[in-house]
């Protein structure tokens, strides 16, 4: 899309507070009915290359440009060509299972805007389908690019469909934690079981899995001189298992098993940071790069069967140490796009930790991260709820705008000119439209002139309409002339 197109777009927002989600909506609506459906184009390939290669990688590499690429490439501003090599490369990926034929393709790589993740899911103490899928639209409403369901209660294949159903953003999963729903210890865990899970999932149409395959044997004592120990749920699983069972970690023994599945439908594969510091004092450690290390591995191993790949980054990382973590994956793990949780750069404010990450989110995304995992308020206190949810990802769309700015991509800025303007001619409608929480920012400003005719008042509550620096700088003759 070009740049006067976008700019069209933000001028023609009609005033009264419409969710920026919403007009990208209409957007994508463009984009998506100029191409057949999803589920006759994906029909067209199949029948003429086979099921055996469904992946955009191997597409890529075989210089096809994909319906997924030609998409992606317009919500991006991009040129297909490039969403082509990069995808062959491996430095960007488009999470679209065959079988998701709901989902509207997106690109997350460093050439594409840093895009949002939003975590949502029941536990077996709280929250059902309902809630869920509450929480679902919540996170697409303010702008998450993708979801995962987090699930480890009740009724986990349930509630995955039904969010499959409603989703049309790229949805993720763990699929350790529905593993773990049909067996009565983590040492029963077996290897038919691995891959029946992450089959059905797959087949259901999950678009991309996180899988905990680097964590090794050896790698259990590296994390001994942590303060907080191997705080990934399912790190720490399968680090339970494998200190029972003797054995190296049943993930990576199976590996080539997984990519058959993955390369079947076009899984892009999450490789879980099962070794991620959990606290600042542990970043940066030996157990954390041992990980990573095999974190590459892998990443070699996948590609070679054209299966999609995403590296999942450090949680609780200093600021000062963020961008050289956002380097070292790169050299490590070949560029593969990074996808990161937070950083959380202290470890002091429990209950504003979608603050405390969104500060070291958007030194990632300037340093290279190509997608932020949110945080919410509860995080490290509880199952976050629907205002939870829309607090984290307000947090995270304003640490990846910024990041982009930084970085300069694609007409990131237009958008703040335009809020700008709006701004300097005291056009309060469209100042709340062009905000990224529009109901917030209306609601904020009735606090004080609720009153319809304050819409139109060249002043707010904090100046007053004799103190106004930008009132008074219109009466200026700054130009010289």
């Amino acid at each position: 899309m070009k740049e006067t197109e976008l700019l069209n777009i933000y001028r023609e927002i009609e005033s009264g507070g419409i969710v920026p989600s919403q007009w990208q909506n209409n957007l994508d609506n463009d984009i998506i009915n100029t191409f057949p459906t999803r589920q006759e184009y994906i029909n067209e390939r199949i029948e003429k290359h086979g099921q055996k290669y469904a992946t955009q990688m191997y597409y890529a590499r075989l210089g096809i440009t994909t319906e997924e690429m030609k998409i992606a490439a317009q919500r991006e501003g991009l040129h297909p060509e490039l969403v082509r090599r990069e995808v062959g490369r491996g430095r960007m990926v488009i999470p679209a299972n065959i079988r998701h034929t709901s989902v509207i393709p997106m690109a997350i790589g460093v050439q594409s805007k840093t895009k949002i993740n939003a975590n949502i899911g029941n536990s077996t103490l709280t929250s059902d389908i309902d809630t869920e899928l509450q929480k679902l639209n919540h996170a697409i409403y303010y702008g998450s690019d993708t979801v995962m369901d987090l699930s480890t209660g009740g009724h986990i294949p349930e509630i995955r469909q039904r969010i499959l159903e409603e989703s049309r953003v790229p949805i993720g999963t763990v699929p350790i934690y529905e593993m773990l729903s049909r067996i009565n210890k983590i040492e029963d865990l077996s290897r038919g079981l691995i891959l029946e899970v992450i089959e059905e999932q797959a087949e259901q149409g999950v678009d991309y899995m996180t899988i905990h395959a680097g964590i090794l044997w050896e790698h259990i004592p590296l994390a001994a001189s942590r303060i907080t120990g191997i705080v990934s749920r399912g790190g720490a699983i399968i680090a339970q298992w494998m200190e029972t069972h003797k054995k190296q970690n049943p993930f990576y023994e199976n590996w080539n098993d997984i990519l058959k599945i993955c390369g079947k439908y076009d899984v892009v594969l999450s490789l879980g940071d099962a070794m991620r510091p959990g606290c600042t004092h542990d970043a940066s450690d030996r157990a954390q790069y041992a990980e990573l290390k095999t974190l590459g591995e892998l990443t070699i191993k996948s590609w070679n069967e054209n299966v999609q790949v995403m590296i999942e980054g450090p949680g609780h990382v200093p600021f000062d140490q963020i961008a050289d973590n956002m380097h070292d994956e790169m050299q490590i793990c070949f560029e593969a796009p990074f996808y990161v949780l937070g950083p959380i750069v202290t470890d002091i404010a429990p209950g504003y930790d979608h603050i405390t990450s969104a500060i070291g989110a958007t030194s990632a995304a300037y340093n290279g991260a190509s997608m932020l995992c949110y945080v919410t308020p509860k995080e490290h206190l509880g199952l976050p709820d629907k205002k939870d949810v829309r607090d984290g990802v307000i947090a995270y769309k304003i640490a990846a705008h910024a990041g982009d700015i930084a970085r300069r991509r694609y007409s990131c800025s237009l958008r703040d000119d335009e809020i700008s303007k709006a701004r300097y001619n005291f056009d309060w409608q469209r100042q709340f439209s062009l905000s990224l929480d529009p109901e917030k920012a209306k609601t904020m400003h009735d606090e004080t002139l609720p009153q319809e005719s304050f819409k139109m008042a060249e002043f707010c509550s904090m100046c007053g309409p004799k103190f106004c620096s930008m009132k008074i700088s219109q009466t200026l003759n700054l130009d010289g002339k």
